[in-house]
């Protein structure tokens, strides 16, 4: 299907680390939406499967405009490798620059220690616990070296360095952020990228203790999306969203997802994380109200075998389209399109 206007296509709608699978035993794919405008496309996120879902969805490494993480937990990051590896060899021919990868600095410590914890567990490389985009592009890089050097010296291949940037996001002066006591300070959104295509706006968002973690927003002059990245209900997700045609929030369901856990103190200690850290349908739904989307569609769905009507919970607060994508669905951000007839290109996603 042709989409001349601006789109997202969601290449992945499942969180969380693990294999999901639909309520028919379908495999979902990890969380990566594409924003098209004008023939450019913009990846937020990298969860698993990305670049294959951006091959199937018949998008191009050439006209890939950047990367955007909204935050470092490896559900959102792990398909990084493959776009940096096998997107360097898509790019050969290509004589476009190198592609900006942007998202949080490093968080600056480790987090907090669980309170239900029993003894102190020891870090995963504690000489950089805790990196950012750019630490992040320059540790897969380094692990993956007998690849890249096997390609540039034998083959002659271009070097991924070359043709991937990492951006890392500054905040403004005077927010009061701290990674511990303060993720998501009262703030206004701020400009992170800007391009003929499209301006990018972030702000932080709730999901401790993962800080930063940003929502963005990406405003055309056709239309707006806001793309909440992973986060508990907080004023500044209302706040970036204000007004935008189509708001793609996550949504979770307590209530199965505790199934998930055979280990009581892990159930526990998750289960504290994802009431804190992470938003209900319902709470969605009242975020796109609150906010004045124009239409709003829930991904990032945990666990992605809910039953339907967990996901319909949005409709007891929002009175706008609802739409519950597929992998690989289109939805338009076009604000000349009427609210009335906003759909996905999956028929039955839909609770309009």
């Amino acid at each position: 299907m042709e989409h001349s206007g601006p789109h997202v296509i969601t290449l992945g709608t499942a969180g969380g680390p693990r294999w999901w699978k639909d309520q028919q035993g379908t495999p979902r794919f990890g969380i990566s939406t594409a924003v098209v405008v004008n023939g450019t496309w913009y990846l937020v996120d990298c969860g698993q499967g990305a670049g294959r879902q951006a091959n199937a969805a018949g998008l191009n490494m050439a006209d890939l405009g950047g990367i955007f993480i909204t935050h470092m937990h490896s559900d959102h990051t792990v398909d990084l490798p493959s776009l940096l590896l096998f997107g360097a060899f898509e790019l050969k021919n290509s004589n476009r620059g190198p592609i900006p990868v942007v998202g949080p600095g490093d968080r600056g410590k480790l987090p907090p220690l669980s309170p239900r914890a029993t003894s102190i567990p020891a870090p995963v490389a504690p000489h950089r616990p805790t990196p950012g985009v750019a630490g992040l592009v320059e540790g897969l890089l380094a692990a993956y070296a007998a690849d890249c050097n096997d390609r540039i010296f034998d083959s002659l291949a271009k070097s991924p360095l070359d043709q991937f940037e990492p951006r890392e996001i500054v905040l403004p002066a005077g927010t009061g952020f701290d990674p511990d006591t303060n993720v998501a300070p009262d703030m206004e959104p701020f400009e992170i990228f800007r391009d003929a295509n499209v301006t990018v706006s972030a702000i932080l968002v709730s999901h401790h203790p993962t800080a930063p973690a940003y929502a963005f927003r990406f405003d055309t002059e056709a239309g707006s999306v806001t793309i909440s990245g992973d986060t508990a209900p907080c004023a500044n997700m209302v706040r970036l969203a204000s007004g935008t045609d189509l708001l793609l929030h996550e949504a979770i369901n307590l209530d199965i997802l505790a199934g998930q856990y055979s280990d009581a103190q892990m159930l526990q200690a998750t289960m504290d994380h994802h009431r804190r850290a992470h938003t209900t349908a319902a709470e969605a739904g009242k975020i796109a109200e609150d906010a004045g989307a124009r239409h709003l569609a829930l991904h990032h769905l945990v666990p992605t075998y809910s039953p339907p009507e967990a996901w319909l919970e949005a409709r007891s607060t929002y009175g706008g389209p609802l739409s519950i994508p597929d992998d690989l669905d289109v939805i338009s951000f076009s604000r000349a399109i009427s609210p009335d007839s906003l759909s996905v290109s999956t028929a039955g996603n839909v609770a309009g």
